[in-house]
């Protein structure tokens, strides 16, 4: 595998981690462990970023949550 394709993978997975809503950290940690090779503590860090998100998704999913509660309150009132 030659430098270039490296490059392009490297670039390739942080775009997507970047496109997935990952911070500079995020980034900067999956690139370290992207070069040092180390397979298994990459995954684990995909695992982390992939919980991370997941918690975002729920806490906006509260808030959507709210919302729809304050409009049934609402449809209840106004006929």
């Amino acid at each position: 595998m030659g430098d270039g394709t490296v490059n392009e993978e490297l670039d390739q997975m942080l775009s997507n981690l970047a496109d997935a809503g990952c911070g500079q950290e995020e980034l900067e940690h999956a690139a370290q462990l992207y070069e040092t090779g180390d397979a298994e503590a990459l995954l684990r860090h995909f695992r982390k970023c992939r919980s991370r998100r997941m918690d975002e998704l729920h806490e906006v999913q509260r808030k959507v949550d709210r919302l729809d509660f304050l409009i049934r309150q609402k449809t209840k009132v106004i006929p």
